[in-house]
């Protein structure tokens, strides 16, 4: 079983809010994160409790990502907000999370994922840490260009 953990960060044009706004859509992520489509059960998305999953990949070979989330809070004050789910499986089980600040006139995101991969050899986790973080990154640019788009 390989431990996986990785963060990016990014720095995005718009603000805060905006980008808040795009991350806590988790149906809207199918939109940035290539081969992704994503379902969320009803209620409000962001509260304790609330789950969804996505699939990544194609057909037979799409990754089933359920996750329930554990906190999602936005302060208007400091135009910052940070967000934490559990993953429950069937094969990502861990934490994964985010925050968001501004920072000069844009804002900062930071991307945190602490998972476990059950069929992976350990050997492999900085491999598959890497593959992970690169991938998040795409996925950061990707939404910064869409959100570019918009304005």
């Amino acid at each position: 079983m390989a431990a996986i953990q990785f963060t990016v960060r990014h720095h995005f044009a718009q603000t805060p809010r905006t980008v808040w706004d795009e991350l806590v859509d988790w149906a809207g992520h199918a939109d940035w994160i290539p081969a992704t489509r994503v379902e969320v059960e009803p209620g409000d998305p962001t509260a304790p409790g609330a789950r969804f999953t996505a699939w990544t990949g194609f057909g037979p070979l799409s990754l089933e990502d359920r996750m329930e989330v554990v906190v999602c809070d936005w302060d208007d004050a400091s135009m910052s907000g940070s967000c934490e789910v559990t993953k429950l499986g069937p094969v990502l089980k861990g934490t994964a999370g985010f925050t968001i600040a501004a920072e000069g006139d844009g804002t900062v995101l930071e991307w945190l994922e602490d998972v476990t991969v059950p069929l992976v050899p350990s050997f492999l986790a900085p491999v598959v840490a890497k593959l992970g973080a690169l991938g998040f990154s795409q996925g950061m640019r990707s939404l910064a260009k869409q959100l570019d788009r918009r304005t």
